[in-house]
């Protein structure tokens, strides 16, 4: 029975747990932590997906960690050289010797009595548990054990074989098949030309309505050329911060000027097809661009095995599942061997754990997010979102430099609990600020966001940058007690 008292209990060794270990192990090396890690890897997304193609869909300039370089001038990288990049990482600053693996939080209580979170934990040797002043949730917000799986009409009657990408079988031949690919998401458009590259005979994106998809070349050719004449630190930060600039532009000319933000992506879609193609028809989405997130394809290769004729486009809705493929509404038939079914994610919350306060169970849902990375009325908790509309990575690496900045001033006053208190109505609004699918399927469960700052929830890195960094910690939506 695991009866230690830890400073921090990090939940989750993926992007951001790792992050919070590194931080922690720089600013707060006088603190003891753990990372109970569920699986028994490293790795999160990039140790879980398996599907051909699998890479990031933000450039790695940003969504590398600030303090460890990405030196690699691919911008969208693949998801092998990002688990690489992670191992490294723990390696490199012996953050692998606090991971515990195999260890999965299925329920986490505070005790105002003992100033303490309790966790019952699940190993291989049985359930123990786990105590410590602060819990640090790093686990992301979508299910691994489930996706999202709408079923369809007849789908006994396929005699081919249906796929999901987040559970990919790794003996699935696919060479010379054709393949129907049911979404348009950013792993659909991932998908399609990894599996014409990897020998599909053809494979078609079955859409129900169509999304932004954005080229980005996928050499960048300033952070090579700074390399011979700066450090590699120095070129980081340059092309990192460059990135982020352009990041921010998009977004903000996205929020202002949106028609001509679509009509320009919609332009730039329709050079990179062949002449004549419907691009109304495939690429014109009903929302303006960031109201979902926009899709990115390197060096265009979704464009490209389109214009090649190897790949192609449906924007229908399906009536039902034949022997043969997928019937579409309006009569089309799809002929496939094989159908994937790219229909997004589940959302879930704390790893799929219980979370309760004196025993009560706590409800997230009803909650607001302070700064992005407090739940109201919770104690000593932080939980590491990312942006929805830029790299995941730079809002958890300013959550995990807060952490450290609020266990210092708490230590400095002598403060052993701190409670985020809500001061204004909450509004009905997802703190995670799309309309995507998954956010809308989800918003029973998601925790909401406020009216006014600091309970709203921007989605801007500069914004937060300079509220986290540079901002006091002393606020008075926060409740101290010694």
């Amino acid at each position: 029975m695991e009866n230690k008292l830890y400073d921090v209990l990090i939940i989750g060794a993926g992007i951001s747990g790792i992050g919070m270990g590194y931080w922690l192990n720089k600013k707060c090396p006088e603190k003891n932590y753990k990372i109970l890690e569920a699986r028994n890897k490293i790795g999160g997304t990039w140790s879980l997906f398996q599907y051909p193609g699998v890479r990031s869909d933000s450039d790695m300039f940003t969504f590398g960690y600030r303090f460890k370089p990405w030196n690699d001038p691919q911008s969208i990288s693949s998801g092998y050289k990002i688990l690489k990049y992670l191992k490294s990482t723990t390696a490199e600053n012996n953050i692998d010797d606090n991971i515990l693996f195999n260890h999965k939080m299925t329920t986490a209580n505070w005790s105002d009595e003992a100033k303490c979170w309790e966790l019952k934990v699940e190993t291989k040797e049985g359930n123990l548990t786990y105590t410590c002043k602060f819990l640090s949730i790093c686990t992301g917000y979508y299910d691994y054990k489930e996706s999202y799986r709408p079923t369809f009409e007849n789908e006994n009657d396929f005699e081919g074989k249906i796929v999901v990408p987040q559970f990919w079988p790794k003996d699935l031949d696919y060479t010379g098949k054709k393949v129907a690919i049911v979404g348009s998401g950013a792993t659909a458009v991932t998908l399609v030309p990894s599996m014409v590259k990897g020998g599909a005979e053809h494979v078609t994106m079955i859409q129900r309505s169509p999304t932004y998809i954005m080229n980005l070349p996928n050499r960048n050719q300033m952070f090579i050329s700074l390399k011979n004449y700066i450090s590699l630190k120095w070129a980081y930060k340059v092309t990192r911060w460059k990135n982020i600039a352009l990041q921010m532009l998009s977004f903000g000319l996205s929020r202002v000027f949106p028609k001509w933000m679509k009509g320009m992506l919609m332009k730039a879609a329709a050079k990179q097809l062949p002449e004549g193609y419907p691009v109304d028809k495939h690429f014109n989405p009903t929302y303006n661009p960031w109201d979902q997130r926009l899709c990115v394809v390197p060096d265009g290769d979704l464009f490209s095995v389109i214009k090649e004729g190897k790949a192609s486009v449906a924007t229908d809705q399906i009536s039902h599942f034949t022997k043969t493929g997928i019937s579409l509404k309006s009569g089309d038939q799809i002929d496939a061997d094989i159908i994937v079914l790219a229909t997004g994610l589940k959302v879930q919350l704390l790893g799929g754990a219980a979370l309760s306060v004196n025993g009560e169970l706590a409800k997230i849902n009803q909650s607001m997010i302070y700064k992005g990375m407090m739940v109201s009325n919770i104690p000593n908790l932080i939980y590491a979102f990312g942006y929805t509309n830029a790299s995941w990575t730079l809002k958890v690496d300013l959550t995990a430099n807060y952490l450290c900045k609020l266990l210092k001033y708490m230590d400095k006053h002598s403060y052993e609990v701190v409670i985020p208190h809500e001061e204004n109505a909450a509004s009905n609004e997802s703190f995670l600020n799309l309309n995507s699918g998954y956010i809308e399927r989800a918003k029973e469960i998601l925790p909401k966001q406020g009216k006014r700052r600091p309970w709203r929830v921007y989605q801007s890195y500069l914004v937060d940058m300079l509220a986290t960094r540079f901002g006091k910690v002393k606020d008075k939506a926060l409740q101290f007690e010694k």
